[in-house]
């Protein structure tokens, strides 16, 4: 996964506040337990010198998505009194979580948006169809929100900015004299929004129609038949369950792929693990893709600093000339920045993996 998105988080000079907390909509008091949990949030962040303007531009925009249903989460950056940017998490935060530092910890956000895979779901019956193709982190440019993939289900927000739009597409008569016509538009969403896989879901007779045709069968990426499709809310409601825990698998085969090409490129010089081998590598320019653990409750703080952001040290006097504007912080948020700045790929390593550090990387090019 491209980290670009991240880089306007580390234009800032700091302290960045960074929060991700849960916003899942399940019933009618939800709106109120999201602003108890982010109430708490400023409590501890006001306790840690976080400056008012700051928390007010966050507050201003927790829980700005009403229109999305059922779990999700929130990353907000902000600094300077200024909102850096909102990201609609496809499934919530495994805790509640904000803190002040001196560069954004976008871990969490970095995370959640490498589980999503652009996809196509299409809902088919005899008499019609449904397609809407869904692309990875769309940007609704009026709230400078990004949605990641799976929240999309449920909405489909303005595309502005760089990010391709959402793609929609209804069909009728499918049955009859359409079928050829809507593998067509199936093929149109894939390159719209650059699909790995396509979902489709409904009455069998018209997926196995649309199973012979042509324009799907060379589309180079996998079609899943999977449960649900149209006919009323339990059918819609069944298929995006089915949508969700296919995706969750297509994207655990997607991190055990990136998984094996490290492996692959340890045993020939070109991959490395832990915090330190690491941290020389990125120092170096030498790395391709990051790959992190999701669980870093035992990471160490390591130290950085404005000056030398891909230096990421044990000790301020490790920086040399960064030393007088260093800065400690937790490992993980600085290799991460450090893997942003210096346009490497991100993935996530999948459970279970005895790495060390929960830390490894691809490499461009061995050490000299």
């Amino acid at each position: 996964m491209e980290l670009s998105f991240l880089r306007p988080l580390y234009e800032v000079t700091g302290p960045v506040v960074s929060v991700h907390l849960d916003t899942s909509r399940e019933n009618q008091d939800s709106d109120k337990q999201i602003e108890l949990v982010w109430r708490q949030l400023r409590r501890e962040l006001e306790e840690h010198d976080a400056d008012g303007p700051t928390l007010d531009a966050i507050e201003a925009a927790v829980g700005g998505s009403p229109e999305v249903v059922g779990p999700q989460g929130e990353s907000l950056f902000a600094a300077e009194g200024r909102l850096l940017a909102v990201h609609t998490l496809a499934a919530p935060p495994v805790r509640n979580r904000a803190v002040v530092g001196p560069v954004a910890d976008a871990v969490v956000t970095a995370l959640d948006r490498d589980r999503q895979l652009p996809h196509v779901v299409v809902a088919v019956d005899r008499q019609g169809g449904e397609i809407d193709g869904y692309p990875v982190g769309v940007l609704d440019a009026s709230r400078s929100r990004s949605f990641n993939g799976s929240t999309l289900h449920i909405t489909r927000v303005k595309a502005g900015g760089p990010s391709k739009a959402s793609y929609h597409r209804r069909t009728e008569n499918l049955w009859d004299r359409n079928t050829a016509g809507v593998a067509e538009e199936i093929a149109s969403a894939v390159d719209a929004v650059d699909a790995a896989v396509v979902f489709v879901g409904g009455d069998d007779k018209a997926t196995a129609a649309l199973r012979d045709q042509p324009a799907l069968q060379g589309l180079g990426v996998d079609v899943v038949e999977i449960a649900g499709g149209r006919g009323g809310d339990d059918a819609l409601a069944s298929l995006r369950r089915s949508v969700d825990a296919a995706l969750g698998a297509a994207s655990e085969r997607t991190h055990a792929d990136a998984y094996a090409k490290y492996v692959a490129a340890a045993g020939a010089g070109t991959g490395v693990s832990s915090i330190p081998a690491v941290s020389e590598a990125l120092a170096e320019g030498r790395v391709e893709t990051l790959l992190l653990s999701a669980d870093r409750s035992g990471d160490p703080d390591k130290w950085s600093s404005s000056k030398e952001p891909l230096v990421v040290a044990s000790s301020a006097d490790a920086l040399g000339s960064g030393a007088d504007a260093s800065f400690e912080m937790s490992a993980a948020a600085l290799l991460l920045r450090a893997a942003t700045l210096s346009d490497a790929d991100f993935t996530e390593i999948p459970s279970g993996r005895d790495v060390a550090d929960g830390c490894a990387a691809v490499l461009r090019y061995p050490a000299g």
